[in-house]
């Protein structure tokens, strides 16, 4: 019996690795899709097994693929969460929706469908058209008023409402929009952290059509990272919007109590009456590097204390050892030549004082007139 339960046992595990190895092999295959012909798609979403498997099943297939049934589209449409459709036949748009479509494949899906394939609740003023379908509807690209496509399904690529953490948000900073948060506590069930979290909702729902050129919506759990990002502490709730391109924020004038509060401070935002913090200018960059620099020194030392003291400790110092040491060379070597400057000036000193004695013979000789003798007296008379 019990080599019958082992025997089963090995039977289930090989079962397993000969899984496993199938799903690795496929998904292998499935990379190396990505990297045939002239293009090789680079991966820059979240480091998941599922993000990453999506992606290899994303850029494996076709650049666009088809939709022959509605039956297709309704799968389509169930199984993701955004994704665009052209409409129509051959034509200039077609061209651009390729060319986009070639770009843009790491982010989302792109398919193609007859008129008759597309839903009857869709309706379309021209043909050909390019379609998003995200948040239970759909919206039609309109090139006097959306301008280029790719930038258009760039913008578009998003839920109208996300959860926000920080490799989505450097995501959207290519997008141009500013992006509503509200920071709140996700695992604090009070009114006051629910409550923000409903009224951005309502805004991203309810006025999407008046704001969703300009804006992006969503909620983000604690504000450690905001802190981060704005070199601020937020209290929480609270709701920040930022402009991800200029690294610009914009804070709460006024409390908010329902959406009408939310969409008075969206549009102050937008007509320059509410004034905006931060930026990319020099001062901000250096403050950056200092607050940068301050929190990993504050980081060490909060995980690992004695590594902080060993890191920092060590190279302080040295440099002290070292600068001690230029002090004192610099001291002795003064001390020298100052005693150097006063023995040559003591000299200097000294033989003027020799020079004057060895001439003072010399010039105390007076010349006293010679005094003749009588012998030449007597010379001179008989002269």
């Amino acid at each position: 019996m019990a080599a019958g339960r082992r025997g089963a046992g090995l039977r289930l595990c090989a079962t397993v690795f000969l899984l496993d190895m199938a799903f690795c092999k496929g998904f292998v295959e499935d990379l190396d899709e990505s990297l045939k012909g002239d293009l090789a798609y680079n991966y820059r979403g979240p480091r998941t097994k599922d993000d990453i498997i999506e992606f290899a099943h994303r850029v494996s297939g076709a650049l666009i693929r088809p939709l022959p049934s509605q039956q297709m589209f309704e799968h389509v449409q169930k199984r993701h969460r955004v994704f665009f459709v052209y409409i129509g036949g051959e034509s200039p748009l077609k061209e651009k929706y390729i060319d986009a479509a070639s770009e843009l494949i790491v982010y989302t899906y792109f398919f193609s469908a007859s008129e008759e394939v597309v839903p009857e609740y869709v309706t379309l003023k021209e043909m050909p058209a390019v379609l998003v379908f995200k948040d239970e509807t759909y919206f039609v690209y309109d090139e006097y008023e959306d301008g280029d496509l790719s930038s258009w399904i760039n913008r578009e690529r998003f839920q109208n409402y996300l959860t926000m953490d920080g490799f989505l948000l450097y995501e959207l900073g290519d997008t141009g929009k500013l992006v509503a948060i509200a920071v709140i506590d996700e695992k604090n069930t009070s009114i006051e952290h629910t409550r923000l979290k409903s009224i951005i909702q309502e805004v991203a729902r309810d006025y999407r059509d008046q704001f969703h050129r300009d804006f992006q919506f969503g909620h983000m759990d604690g504000n450690d990272y905001i802190n981060t990002l704005l070199m601020d502490e937020l209290k929480v709730p609270t709701v920040v919007v930022l402009n991800t391109s200029n690294q610009q924020y914009f804070l709460l004038d006024r409390q908010i109590k329902n959406a009408e509060d939310m969409v008075q401070f969206i549009n102050n935002i937008l007509d320059g009456t509410v004034e905006a913090q931060g930026g990319d200018s020099i001062l901000q960059r250096l403050k950056r590097i200092v607050f940068d620099a301050k929190s990993t020194i504050v980081s060490i030392f909060k995980s690992s204390p004695l590594m902080g003291c060993f890191l920092f400790g060590l190279p302080l110092g040295v440099i002290s050892i070292m600068c001690y040491g230029i002090y004192t060379a610099d001291t002795d070597g003064g001390y020298i030549e100052e005693r150097y400057e006063v023995s040559k000036s003591e000299i200097e000193s000294q033989e003027p004082t020799e020079e004057s004695k060895e001439q003072e013979p010399r010039s105390g000789d007076v010349l006293v007139p010679t005094v003749q003798g009588p012998k030449d007296v007597l010379e001179k008379k008989k002269d």
